[in-house]
């Protein structure tokens, strides 16, 4: 069976990217990702992208100084089953406008985002969950979005759904790193809140500068619920091992990419999302305002416990 590729219509330019049919595929965790070239496109400069087949439509224009970016947040790819084991919400279509600085610039300090940047088709990157074990000596560690603790019902696109409906990336989107076609090493496959760029290194050419920590979890009586299920857990005296954020930490040089998983290229910063944690950008170096969400907090599965807003890793060498 065949099916339609992307139409992706660039507004500046005026280039068509012809729809090459590729062959369809079952929409489960391991399933294939087919490819899809969007590759005649510029992304710095104004685009639209619209899929009749995954119902995409983002538009991308500038205004006034900002990258101004309209879009329903449907991704233009492949997708895993939703509603999941793991994840009880299906994908919906949203009405999102995101601004981004044309001329980013460096604030001098961290400052911690919880979506700290857009893709290039629309849909947000959002690398902590809103999951949580809580502890009755008051100790609070929060899930992280890859562990084999609790199921979240990720895809292959290291994505799932919130209860609003909007798919979001936890990690790698590859089925968009897929559908951009890029020959290149160094993708562009989005933009962060500051303005300035995200990338992904095929080659994995740039490395985090994040570790495990040392020193054992404390905590008594912790316990995670959900309005389907729950668990306790003893964290005391228990050895960080990736499951909760609060067991890594900030290693000065251990890589080349700093706390926010940033990087200088060629004069101007850079994030970039990794293969190995942190994943993504958990904070943001350039000047930017993150907009808080109306209604109740967004979480992953069922909505409960979000975040604090602060800086979620101690700088530790």
């Amino acid at each position: 069976m065949q099916i339609q590729d992307i139409l992706a219509i660039a507004a500046i330019c005026g280039l068509m990217g012809c729809g090459a049919s590729s062959p369809n595929t079952v929409q489960n965790s391991k399933a294939a990702i087919p490819i899809t070239n969007l590759s005649e496109l510029n992304f710095q400069e104004e685009y639209s992208i619209r899929s009749a087949e995954y119902g995409t439509e983002t538009k991308v224009f500038f205004k006034e100084g900002y990258r101004i970016m309209k879009t329903n947040a449907l991704p233009n790819h492949p997708t895993g089953t939703f509603p999941n084991a793991g994840n009880p919400n299906s994908i919906s279509a949203q009405d999102l406008s995101y601004r981004f600085p044309l001329e980013p610039k460096l604030s001098g300090e961290s400052k911690w985002a919880r979506e700290p940047g857009v893709a290039l088709n629309g849909v947000k990157f959002e690398p902590e969950t809103a999951e949580r074990f809580v502890c009755e000596t008051g100790e609070v560690y929060r899930i992280e979005a890859f562990q084999e603790l609790v199921d979240l019902g990720l895809d292959f696109n290291h994505a799932h759904v919130q209860p609003t409906g909007a798919y979001h990336y936890h990690g790698v989107p590859k089925g968009l790193v897929e559908a951009l076609d890029s020959k290149e090493d160094i993708v562009l496959i989005g933009f962060a809140l500051d303005g300035f760029p995200i990338y992904y290194s095929k080659s994995n050419k740039y490395k985090p500068s994040y570790q495990l920590g040392k020193e054992l979890r404390t905590g008594d009586a912790c316990s995670y619920r959900n309005p389907k299920h729950g668990m306790d857990k003893v964290l005391k005296d228990t050895r960080p091992d990736g499951t909760f954020v609060s067991d890594w930490e900030y290693k000065e040089g251990l890589g080349q990419l700093d706390e926010c998983n940033g990087i200088e290229l060629d004069g101007q910063y850079a994030y970039f999302v990794t293969d190995e944690y942190p994943y993504m950008s958990r904070c943001l170096k350039g000047v930017f305002k993150e907009e808080r969400p109306k209604g109740p907090p967004p979480g992953h599965r069922h909505g409960h416990h979000p975040p604090p807003h602060h800086h979620p890793h101690p700088h530790r060498q």
